[in-house]
């Protein structure tokens, strides 16, 4: 009696201290989807109150498989002092906006791949969202972001990975020093041809000191080291097309209203809203569309 009575107490003392020790396997909850997309729209395609309009990026997450789930950010999205508040400051809040997504999904959902998509003024927030990533200091860690799509980037630099014909210039707001670092290869860009925004001549030095400046407005103390090495390149490139002469002979009578007829034709061709029709490959895919399907091969 004693010894299968000692047996049942050291079988039930084992049972239940290997219920107490056994690690607890974690799961991501029932919900979580195969892959998240924050998308950040562009100036005025949204505000601070009320859900955010989807605006271009639509053509780019309509569509896409059931197990995507998309977030769209919302923001001042201003550009001009007048509308409350100044691009930089708009731009910074689509930025913090777009982080304590990013982070509350991948804390809630270890097994949910990120994706981070933006146009215009949003895709200036996101690519500076996934270029702090890319350094292994963002929010969270580069291998948890498998794609950053990014359609007239104003910050877009010729060694980005471009989709569609290429385009002369960078960015209005200046190029991205360092990149995407470890994000450089899920990381495309796509720019029309002529769209000023995502376009600028290297020699025009009055559009590119006015989207410097576009992008310091109301710049916090923290991104001045950032800032002055962007403007010591702008400098350097200015003294290297002649210095001051050069930045002179652009504000010109002559050089400011022929300046002021290409700003008209751009604005008047409305090339920078067409990304939904413009082609980016042989097969006639729009810009819009051809992003859609790179995000659904990677869910």
């Amino acid at each position: 009696m004693k010894r299968p009575l000692a047996l049942l107490i050291s079988v039930a003392s084992a049972a239940l201290l290997s219920t107490v020790s056994a690690p607890v396997a974690s799961a991501d909850p029932g919900d979580c989807p195969s892959m998240y997309v924050v998308a950040v729209p562009g100036t005025w395609e949204t505000s601070n109150a009320g859900s955010p309009g989807p605006g271009m990026l639509s053509g780019v997450t309509d569509g896409l498989p059931a197990s995507v789930e998309v977030d769209y950010v919302s923001y001042a999205a201003t550009a001009f002092p007048w509308e409350g508040k100044v691009y930089g400051r708009s731009k910074a809040q689509a930025v913090n906006h777009t982080k304590a997504r990013l982070k509350s999904m991948a804390d809630r959902c270890a097994g949910t791949d990120l994706a981070i998509i933006g146009y215009s003024q949003g895709a200036d927030a996101a690519g500076d969202v996934a270029a702090e990533i890319g350094t292994g200091l963002g929010v969270v860690p580069p291998h948890r972001v498998t794609a950053v799509g990014l359609i007239s980037d104003p910050r877009r630099s010729p060694a980005d990975v471009q989709v569609g014909p290429r385009v002369a210039g960078s960015g209005a707001g200046g190029a991205r020093l360092g990149g995407f670092g470890l994000l450089s290869h899920k990381t495309v860009t796509i720019c029309a041809v002529g769209d000023l925004y995502c376009s600028t001549p290297e020699d025009d030095f009055v559009s590119r000191l006015a989207g410097f400046l576009a992008e310091v407005s109301g710049a916090r103390l923290g991104d001045f080291d950032q800032y002055e090495r962007e403007a010591q390149t702008l400098v350097d490139d200015l003294v290297n097309a002649g210095g001051l002469p050069t930045l002179m002979g652009q504000l010109d009578q002559p050089s400011t209203n022929k300046r002021a007829l290409k700003l008209a034709k751009f604005y008047g061709t409305a090339v920078h809203q067409d990304y939904a029709t413009y082609p980016v490959d042989a097969s006639g895919t729009s810009a819009t569309t051809w992003m859609r399907n790179w995000l659904a091969a990677k869910a």
